[in-house]
């Protein structure tokens, strides 16, 4: 009987051990999910920009001052600054950052002291536009995933050195498996890739032009590199989709590339993904046809890369409304039901909520029937998809009553031009005497996203009004070198390819958008050919889209070589040569002399959706030009990319605009309770993390004279 009992006790103690040794994990478990609250690009797997902290909520949030900043170093003093879009990620304790260079960081997120750096780019290469990195881990093994040039690298998580077990020596070449010539293309990253058990699944970044390759989407083995799978965004002979596009599109269409990102339902098995449109952006007369999967919300098995289900938010895209942000994963009420969703944001203004597992909308999607096409060979779309809900959250239509009227001269010019081009609102094509577009190629939603409280079901949205003139040509008798001079091929071929951005002067026509002039004493000739075929920055690379010697003639224009000549190409009798349409004024707001824009304002707004109902809480200008702004009138509002963080603390952070602030808003009424000036421009979006029970908000900031490279700060309660 005595051993029965001492064995019972022992059972008992064991048992007992058993719960608590189980507990215990648990409560670790929890602890870690805690600290770790922004773990991947955008928060998390749904893409929720969400933060579940509420220690700085709306009473405290005016206390807010800066915790640490930790100054980047990968430019040079006395070089131009630079801009940095990249969302940090915080994995126990270590936040991981990529510069505007593209070096990784990996810091103390409660110090701001450096563990490590990974120096991604050889020196002098071309860095490009880099919204962030992926983390994975399985036991100890921990690494980051990061793009660089045209590369995929793993990065172990503890060291910053690449894991040489990880394709060739830690890197997989971005450039193989893309239909084209591996030597003659440039495949980048701009978002970070998204991870699903040992697979990181990514888009592309590619040039938007004639001759671009396609944009695949491809998932890739985290321990070995090797590929997992590929889903041909331009269908092959016998896939679905193939059938809305010419014959033998599949040969020699580009684009349709997932620039802007992704999520996942790990439940499900599932990745959703917002693809761009189609290449060329403004005329399809080589691609007659719906175009799947350009501008669609594609859903494919994320183990297999099999098709699940589309939504095509543009039929035969011509107006470049690329879907330009992640999906993001919600869960609404409609009718006494639980609805699990995937919502998708758009240029056009729209918001699409569809039923994750089929597509199908949530609330009705009406197709309704858009102007013709006028241009040789174009034939547009005769429908296109207009949500009855939710109402687009910015202006889809302007009359002579919204044009700016800062001088009567002013007024009077931007008048006669809306007169004179072809305007019949949402979706008019391209025209040869000139089209508005309103939304146009930076209007509606951008890259940032939307931002998503799960507590209420509520969608947070930046939106901008930026109209644009468009100004169609034929390529080949616009840009039609006037003698035969390497020099002269350089001017034509700058003026089709880098005027929209850089300026006809050379001189820089936005913000982010460096100077050419002297570009001699900023690069050599060779790190200058090198940024044109890899890219840099916002501009895609443009290898395999211009001809060697068309390299050739732009290093000549830009570094004022005037005397080398060159062999015309010689054309067969008997070859048909296409006829070329460009837009040569796309990504330009449309502004009166003055460079006022010659919209009326806002100029940029921040909306609150309540996803359950489909209507709009409120809306309220987003940023401020104090110049142009009416005496005691509303803010204008300012373009920006970046999006929204909402967080369980009844706060909406945002940045992202020229007047350099840090916004937060009271989450429920959209009150302005705290704004902080920043050393410079913010082009990225905000995240918020927890160590030793301290919350923190944190964000990429762009360079300044002094510290040209940019840095992370980071803001906490005293």
């Amino acid at each position: 009987m005595k051993i029965k009992i001492v064995h019972t006790r022992i059972q008992y103690s064991i048992y007992i051990g058993l719960i608590s040794m189980l507990l215990l994990t648990n409560c670790a478990k929890e602890a870690k999910k805690k600290l770790n609250t922004w773990t991947t690009y955008k928060a998390d797997a749904k893409a929720s920009s969400y933060s579940p902290l509420d220690q700085i909520n709306v009473s405290n949030v005016a206390q807010l001052q800066n915790a640490w900043t930790f100054q980047t170093d990968d430019v040079p003093q006395g070089e131009d600054p630079i801009s940095s879009q990249s969302n940090p990620i915080i994995i126990d304790g270590v936040l991981y950052a990529n510069s505007a260079k593209q070096s990784v960081y990996a810091i103390n997120a409660k110090t701001g002291e450096q563990i490590w750096k990974f120096k991604a780019l050889e020196e002098g290469a071309p860095s490009a536009a880099s919204r962030g990195v992926t983390y994975w881990e399985d036991g100890e093994d921990k690494r980051i995933l990061y793009s660089a040039g045209n590369y995929l690298m793993a990065i172990n998580a503890k060291t910053g050195e690449l894991v040489p077990t990880f394709g060739e020596g830690g890197k997989v070449n971005l450039n193989v498996g893309v239909r084209d010539n591996p030597e003659e293309i440039s495949v980048t990253l701009t978002t970070p890739g998204s991870i699903f058990k040992d697979l990181v699944i990514i888009g592309s970044r590619l040039p938007d032009f004639y001759g671009a390759p396609p944009g695949y989407v491809r998932a890739y083995n985290v321990k070995t590199g090797e590929l997992a799978w590929t889903f041909h965004t331009i269908p092959h002979p016998g896939e679905p989709g193939y059938e809305t596009w010419p014959p033998d599109a599949y040969k020699y269409a580009g684009g349709v590339n997932c620039w802007a990102g992704m999520s996942i339902d790990a439940e499900r098995g599932m990745v959703y993904l917002a693809l761009g449109s189609p290449s060329y952006d403004f005329y399809g007369a080589d691609r007659i046809g719906a175009n799947l999967y350009g501008n669609c919300v594609l859903a494919l098995d994320a183990t297999t890369g099999a098709y699940k289900w589309h939504f095509q938010a543009v039929h035969h895209d011509i107006w470049d409304y690329d879907l330009p942000a992640p999906p993001t994963l919600v869960t609404l009420q409609k009718d006494g039901k639980t609805i699990e969703a995937v919502t998708q944001t758009t240029k056009q203004g729209f918001v699409f909520i569809l039923d994750r597992d089929t597509g199908e909308p949530i609330y009705p999607v009406e197709e309704r029937k858009v102007p013709a096409s006028n241009l040789p060979g174009e034939v547009a779309f005769e429908t296109q998809p207009f949500p009855v809900k939710p109402k687009p959250f910015v202006k889809q239509f302007m009359t002579e009553d919204d044009l700016n009227n800062y001088s009567p001269e002013d007024h009077e010019a931007i008048l006669k031009t809306f007169r004179s081009v072809r305007y019949e609102g949402l979706f008019t094509p391209p025209d040869l005497k000139g089209t508005l577009s309103l939304p146009a190629t930076r209007g509606g939603a951008n890259w940032g996203g939307s931002a998503y409280d799960p507590n209420t079901d509520y969608l947070y949205i930046r939106g901008n009004n930026l109209p644009e003139i468009q100004t169609i040509v034929d390529a080949d008798k616009h840009f039609a070198a006037q003698n035969n001079t390497r020099f002269e091929l350089g001017r034509v071929t700058y003026e089709k390819h880098c005027v929209a951005c850089h300026g006809i002067e050379k001189q820089g026509m936005m913000a982010d958008v460096p100077s050419l002039v002297d570009l001699k004493d900023k690069l050599s000739e060779r790190e200058a050919l090198q940024k044109i075929q890899q890219g840099g920055g916002k501009m895609p690379g443009y290898k395999g889209v211009i001809t060697a010697q068309e390299e050739r003639g732009i290093i000549a224009f830009l570094y004022n070589m005037k005397d080398a000549t060159i062999d015309a190409p010689q054309i067969a009798d008997d070859e048909e040569k296409p006829t070329r349409y460009m837009n040569i004024t796309p990504y330009r707001t449309w502004s009166d002399p003055s460079g006022n824009p010659a919209l009326k304002t806002p100029w940029a707004t921040l909306n609150a959706l309540n996803l359950s109902t489909g209507e709009y809480d409120w809306q309220i200008p987003l940023g401020n030009d104090e110049k142009l702004q009416e005496p005691g009138g509303p803010n204008t509002g300012l373009l920006g990319r970046s999006g929204p963080m909402v967080t369980a603390g009844g706060l909406v952070f945002i940045s992202g605009a020229a007047d350099k602030k840090l916004w937060a808003f009271d989450k429920k009424t959209g009150e302005l309770v705290w704004e902080k000036e920043l050393p410079a421009a913010n082009n990225a979006n905000v995240c918020s993390y927890v160590i030793d029970g301290k919350q923190y908000i944190a964000l990429s900031v762009g360079g300044t004279k002094e510290n040209p490279s940019g840095s992370i700060m980071t803001f906490a309660l005293p």
